[in-house]
């Protein structure tokens, strides 16, 4: 008699075996960009939940005028403190069935530990983008955007900008020029847009590749590519808001240095299940996030247009 692992089903009398594939069905999951358009710093710092990273930032020195025989003033080098605190956290945890184990060719638990890992990273990134662009400098956000012009119109709530094929591209040349009135520097800087908003900028008027600073194609794993010193990010985890039954998204712009971001994987484990032949494989990471330079966030406000 042939070793049965499973209850038979019967169709017509005839045994049906089951049969473990060695394959699994693949996966989706959101474009991640929080590692190429914030800091990590202070990564290395992290030892445990609850940490607290003490952060200190340069201030400007005085320059003065210079007169012959008076007598020169001394600036004492001043810096801010802030505080990183590590105070947020996410946990999976799966069981590692013994009989589940023994009856597939499958390596499950390297494999769920992957999936479990892709999937905390995308929660962490969702949280993190539905609440950094509210730290924004309050002259680079709404309708009258530009701390020397106040002449640029980045939408409010509740008048947002309707974007098109047709607009925004110079939609992008506003926020360059938002954040050059903060002297952000050139380098470094990135704008994350929704999955349609960078369908209407590949749609746009982009005459050549040129206007990226790109030779190579726009499309590649959220990065769009570049224009006007803004190097374009595709995602689907920022904050939708409805607001007069318009689909409000709070997209965002920053320099680099403008949000730092820690984390750490800090506890992966195996114990036994107490309900249960096998294991129970577990892992814990705790993080956190800041906005340090809020001149150097930008806040839009866009719809469909």
């Amino acid at each position: 008699m042939f070793p049965v692992t499973e209850s038979a089903t019967s169709k017509s009398g005839i045994y049906t075996p089951t049969v473990w594939s060695n394959q699994l069905l693949a996966m989706f999951y959101a474009s991640t960009c929080l590692g190429e358009i914030a800091n990590t710093d202070y990564q290395g710092e992290i030892q445990r939940f609850g940490d607290k990273i003490v952060i200190n930032e340069l201030h400007n020195i005085t320059i003065r005028d210079y007169v012959k025989g008076q007598t020169p003033q001394t600036d004492e080098p001043a810096t801010e403190k802030f505080e990183l605190d590590i105070n947020k956290g996410k946990y999976f945890q799966f069981p590692a069935n013994s009989v589940d184990l023994a009856q597939s060719q499958i390596d499950f638990v390297n494999k769920w530990t992957a999936a479990a890992a892709s999937d905390m990273k995308v929660v962490i990134e969702k949280q993190i983008f539905e609440d950094i662009y509210s730290s924004a400098d309050e002259n680079n956000k709404g309708a009258t955007a530009g701390v020397a012009s106040a002449q640029y119109n980045l939408g409010t709530a509740d008048a947002p900008i309707e974007l098109t094929k047709e607009n925004i591209v110079d939609f992008l040349l506003h926020v360059g020029a938002v954040m050059d009135e903060q002297n952000v520097p050139d380098e470094q800087r990135s704008i994350v847009l929704p999955s349609w908003a960078c369908v209407l900028l590949k749609g746009s008027d982009l005459r050549n590749a040129s206007i990226t600073g790109d030779d190579a194609s726009l499309i590649r794993n959220g990065k769009i590519g570049m224009i006007d010193r803004l190097t374009v990010y595709n995602s689907n985890l920022l904050k939708v808001e409805e607001v007069n039954s318009k689909n409000v998204t709070n997209a965002f712009a920053c320099h680099k240095s403008a949000v730092t971001f820690a984390s750490q994987l800090t506890e992966t484990e195996t114990i036994p299940n107490p309900t249960d032949f096998g294991k129970l494989v577990r892992g814990l990471q705790v993080y956190g996030y800041k906005v340090v330079k809020p001149a150097g966030m930008v806040h839009c406000c866009i719809t469909k247009g």
